[in-house]
């Protein structure tokens, strides 16, 4: 699963990175939670970088904090009635230089931080949806306003490869470079071969300080190397 992560990388390294222009005000973070207001490139745009809300509310969710969905399991991501539509028509990179991992191999349960061995940001697959309020209108003053959509996202994940497995049996699926733009437009059959764990060799996991338990912490510290 993936319930933390940083991207830090400056905004102007991303455009270059992936291509796409910073289409959103966004400060570096390195302790991103859900309900947070993220960027993430979608196929509708994929030339810019915009923020979207972590958390996917479905379309036709009654009530949004019900059906908010920090991740999406790959095996069943285009049978779930929460996911499927968004899998086939929706679908996003979720930037980050890293994620947060829980776990106890030395016997002594701690965060770790997860990044790539080359230290470049990367992208997680991800699905995205836009969620109107009820149609009810608003009245302000004299006026009436119909209610602002909103729009959200979903970090899908796999199962573990062996870097990750000693922490916890599932992970966030890192695409490769190459596979970032299949995922954002091939068919459901072609995007679903892109979700398997990236290989173990392509990602360094640290034990970090647990100060990032706390979701206001933030900072460089929080990434730092510790020593077990």
């Amino acid at each position: 699963m993936c319930g933390r992560y940083g991207l830090f990388t400056p905004p102007t390294d991303l455009e270059v990175r992936f291509d796409a222009s910073m289409a959103c005000d966004f400060e570096p973070t390195y302790n991103a939670a859900p309900s947070e207001s993220l960027p993430v490139i979608d196929a509708e745009q994929s030339r810019q970088i915009r923020t979207r809300q972590w958390g996917l509310i479905p379309s036709w969710a009654d009530d949004p904090d019900a059906h908010r969905h920090t991740n999406a399991r790959a095996e069943t991501l285009f049978e779930r009635p929460s996911f499927r539509e968004s899998a086939e028509q929706r679908r996003c990179l979720v930037l980050a230089d890293g994620f947060y991992e829980w776990g106890a191999p030395d016997g002594q349960r701690r965060p770790h931080f997860v990044r790539r061995t080359d230290g470049e940001p990367f992208a997680m697959a991800g699905l995205w949806e836009r969620w109107t309020p009820s149609r009810t209108q608003t009245k302000l003053g004299s006026l009436t306003a119909e209610p602002e959509p909103i729009e959200t996202f979903t970090i899908v994940t796999t199962q573990a490869n062996d870097a990750i497995e000693p922490l916890h049996d599932r992970m966030p699926v890192v695409l490769p470079p190459d596979a970032e733009g299949p995922w954002l437009s091939a068919d459901p059959g072609r995007a679903a071969s892109l979700l398997e764990p990236l290989s173990a060799q392509h990602l360094r996991v640290d034990p970090v300080s647990r100060a990032v338990n706390d979701p206001t912490a933030t900072g460089p510290k929080l990434v730092t190397p510790i020593e077990q």
